[in-house]
């Protein structure tokens, strides 16, 4: 398949042309225009810094339905302590410089180069991009962010720095997500971290189907109040 080069125009070719890695397209910006337009077909921004923009939509896609999350015996006894707190949308810019931070601090590269973090910032401020954070004895110990579209929630990123406590921000979401109906979370591509949480691949075709119909719902914009119900 060819690798499709964006104008200026705002734009995608459909995701189903995108080349076996699921790479669609490359150029064009991280407008706020761009980026919604790109959630909405089931196109996300993925690249290194070094790198220009790259579009993927990839095949298979990793999913999180609400209902679906799987907390464990172990995780479920440290919840009921009370010991960590969940919030939403209080420290956004905190969060996103966290996911970029931890995984640098991991000797990992990291996606979230000063121009994402700067246009997420502004999809939060549009109301269209949350914050779950988990905090514990008044320190943010975890969390992660997404864009939220219909009935979509596309998660982002994540980071953690006490143990479990991204798995409880992401718990509380899905509780959340869960009582207002939504359909899935969209994890992007496979990791072991979120199949054991639940998570599941399904076909870019079922996915694409799935995307459409919840795009027909309302979108959930402005702050949200989501809070873990066990604490």
């Amino acid at each position: 398949m060819p690798i499709f080069r964006l104008s200026d125009r705002v734009s995608f070719p459909p995701p189903h042309f995108a080349a076996h890695n699921g790479l669609l397209a490359i150029g064009g910006d991280l407008s706020e225009t761009r980026l919604l337009l790109a959630y909405r077909m089931g196109i996300f921004p993925w690249f290194s810094p070094d790198d220009p923009i790259l579009w993927w939509s990839p095949d298979p896609r990793l999913v999180l339905y609400p209902e679906e999350i799987n907390i464990s015996r172990r995780l479920r006894r440290t919840i009921s302590k009370g010991d960590f707190q969940v919030t939403s949308d209080t420290v956004f810019d905190q969060v996103i410089a966290q996911c970029a931070q931890v995984r640098l601090e991991n000797g990992e590269e990291t996606w979230l180069i000063d121009e994402m973090i700067s246009a997420y910032t502004r999809l939060h401020e549009m109301g269209y991009a949350h914050s779950i954070e988990t905090w514990h004895n008044g320190e943010l110990a975890g969390g992660l962010y997404g864009v939220s579209l219909g009935g979509v929630f596309f998660g982002e990123s994540m980071f953690t720095r006490i143990s479990n406590a991204s798995k409880i921000a992401l718990i509380a979401l899905c509780e959340y997500l869960r009582d207002r109906l939504f359909d899935l979370v969209d994890c992007q591509v496979a990791t072991s971290h979120l199949k054991r949480l639940g998570a599941r691949e399904i076909p870019r075709k079922l996915f694409l189907k799935q995307l459409e119909d919840s795009m027909n719902r309302p979108t959930a914009r402005g702050r949200w109040a989501v809070h873990l119900k066990w604490s």
